[in-house]
């Protein structure tokens, strides 16, 4: 397992313009008086004694058909809304790709959409009584008040295309601005979560450093992040803090836990404003949970990505590959949401928007890991610290600006196996293999023995177990089930403290 190495709008289609209405066909002529007409003053140009013959201008083409809205649905309130941008109610993802309008490729909609104008061949007309042609053009205009009325009112517009005989629906104007999105949706959650995160950007005094995000943890100007994103920095580097406003700031480190991969660093004259993310409980949390993730994957800031959780529980020991690394453990949560390098650090969200834990991880089907020429991406297996155990992390790391960690003072082998976790013969440098006065050898544990449970959770090997420790806290009592000499055997353990990563 290998962590991740973190080193215009387009404008809207214009709605359709409105279809003129075709006014009713004018009354009949009155029959020509019995005596000769009179002619009209030879002052008057002949063309202007009558009402013309009135014709409706053709109609001009509209906008492109839109996702969602078959050709020629009726414009009612009723009417599917083209496609469904970042608000699907169903939390059906990805969305579809965009459908390209059809004038935005020349075709229909594109020309000026010139009708055949109002004049027509000039006959001879019977003469008229004073004032009839004012009030014909008073009917048209209030026909066409009328027709403006319904369009509105519908809130879709009609354009008729002459030359293909079909008919296109595009949403009007009128009415709200902007889409109301439900908050609980995707886009509402991270509408009100992005701008409480931040890419973060460190660098070491060589110049060599990575990507990564942060969110904030408190109105102090705290912001959590993993370990590995910061490590460049640690030892007088660089850090700054990138806001989705463009707002940067220049940053410290507080504290860092490498066996937890969590760190906290400080904002340089934080702003007043700042909006804390909610945290929820990842002990609540369930298989099938929907899950939201943001962050900056590949340099891509304020990314926002959707899963479930996979799995609970998961043991992940983690490093970037380099030969003076060290593992970090974790009883991890699983997420299928697209988890890439850049997005270590940032928070994985629930439904509702309160974060459950800091992406971490991801299980590579390739060798590129943290430093590789060759980075992987996402393959649907990524991994997150639970929040309740990052939490108490991050809450150390400011108090005291060093981790403190739950042990049970045994070394176990870290081969991986399906047998357990056995405590080795020898422990570290020649010491002894169970601390003597330790909680393991207060329970009774000795160098041999296997451990399978914790607390009913199954331990297949040392990485898994000391995950699962670390998910305490010094003086928890837990219940710890092991095997020795073929014999399965149970034993309380109260677990000990560390302070630091030395």
């Amino acid at each position: 397992m290998s962590t991740e190495n973190e080193g215009n709008e387009v404008p809207p289609a214009p709605s359709a313009p409105p279809v003129p209405v075709e006014p009713s066909a004018a009354s009949p002529q009155p029959p020509a008086p019995q005596s000769a007409p009179t002619p009209p003053p030879p002052s008057t140009p002949p063309h202007l004694s009558g009402a013309p013959r009135q014709e409706a201008p053709a109609g001009r083409p509209g906008a492109g058909p839109q996702a969602g809205v078959p050709a020629g649905a009726p414009g009612g309130a009723d009417a599917p809304v083209p496609g469904y941008g970042s608000s699907p109610a169903d939390g059906s993802w990805p969305p579809p790709p965009p459908v390209t309008p059809a004038y935005a490729d020349g075709g229909p909609g594109a020309g000026s959409g010139a009708g055949s104008g109002w004049g027509a061949t000039y006959q001879e007309p019977a003469p008229k009584p004073r004032g009839r042609r004012g009030g014909l053009v008073a009917a048209v205009l209030v026909a066409a008040l009328v027709a403006g009325g319904l369009g509105g009112g519908l809130g879709y517009t009609l354009a008729k295309n002459d030359d293909s005989g079909s008919t296109t629906v595009a949403a009007s104007d009128t009415g709200a601005s902007q889409v109301k999105r439900d908050p609980n949706s995707v886009a509402g959650v991270a509408a009100k979560a992005l701008p409480s995160t931040v890419t973060i950007e460190a660098e070491s005094t060589n110049g060599q450093g990575g990507t990564g995000t942060g969110f904030v943890f408190d109105t102090q100007g705290h912001i959590v992040t993993n370990n590995h994103v910061v490590a460049d920095a640690v030892d007088g580097g660089k850090l700054t803090a990138t806001f989705p406003s463009g707002k940067k700031y220049d940053a410290e480190i507080v504290g860092h836990a490498q066996g937890y991969d969590v760190a906290v660093i400080k904002l340089k004259n934080a702003p007043s404003d700042l909006k804390p993310l909610a945290l929820g409980d990842s002990d609540k949390v369930a298989v099938g949970d929907e899950t939201i993730a943001i962050g900056a994957p590949f340099g891509l800031s304020n990314t926002v990505t959707t899963g479930i959780i996979s799995a609970k529980n998961r043991p992940v020991a983690s490093s970037d590959g380099s030969a003076e690394s060290k593992a970090s453990y974790m009883s991890a949560l699983q997420t299928d949401a697209s988890i890439n390098p850049g997005n270590s650090g940032g928070p994985l969200l629930d439904e509702r928007g309160a974060v459950i834990g800091i992406n971490s991880a991801i299980q590579s089907s390739s060798s590129g890991g943290l430093g590789s020429s060759g980075q992987s991406g996402s393959i649907g297996l990524g991994f997150a610290i639970p929040i309740n155990q990052a939490k108490y992390v991050a809450q150390q790391l400011i108090k005291t600006g060093k981790p403190v960690y739950a042990k049970i003072g045994a070394s176990v082998s870290l081969e991986e196996s399906s047998g357990g976790a056995k405590i080795t013969d020898q422990g570290v440098g020649g010491a002894a293999s169970v601390e003597s006065g330790g909680p393991a050898a207060k329970a009774g544990l000795k160098a041999g023995d296997v451990i399978t449970k914790l607390d009913g959770t199954v331990i297949d090997s040392g990485p898994t177990l000391i995950g699962e420790i670390w998910t305490h806290k010094p003086g928890d009592k837990v219940t710890v089930t092991y095997k020795r000499g073929g014999g399965e055997h149970t034993t309380q353990v109260t677990l000990g403290s560390r302070a630091g990563d030395n």
